[in-house]
């Protein structure tokens, strides 16, 4: 299994906002957590997904660039982000994930 670590860096006073916005959409990967930071970073949303190859993401991300449907939720999530990070882990060899 991979895990990817996606982190929303919003502007500041618009967390909710987003969150309304975000939770109406689509999930594709398998969502394992969608989650806020309690202290430091308050306006980092993490969002953490599962897959089963590091491939679904490039071949998925074309064609919801494409879809007319998909158009304004990227545009609207857009006005509120200050950055995106993302990481795509893998498991160790004694890691209970595999």
């Amino acid at each position: 299994m991979i895990v990817g670590d996606r982190t929303h860096e919003l502007k500041p006073g618009i967390v909710r906002e987003f969150l309304a916005l975000r939770e109406k959409e689509n999930h594709p990967d398998t969502l394992v957590g969608f989650l806020a930071a309690d202290a430091g970073n308050v306006c980092a949303i993490m969002h953490i997904s599962a897959r089963e190859e590091l491939a679904a993401g490039a071949k998925r991300r074309p064609a919801m660039a494409d879809d007319p449907a998909e158009r304004p939720y990227l545009q609207k999530s857009r006005e509120y982000m200050n950055d995106i990070g993302n990481k795509m882990l893998v498991p160790i060899s004694f890691s209970p994930t595999k």
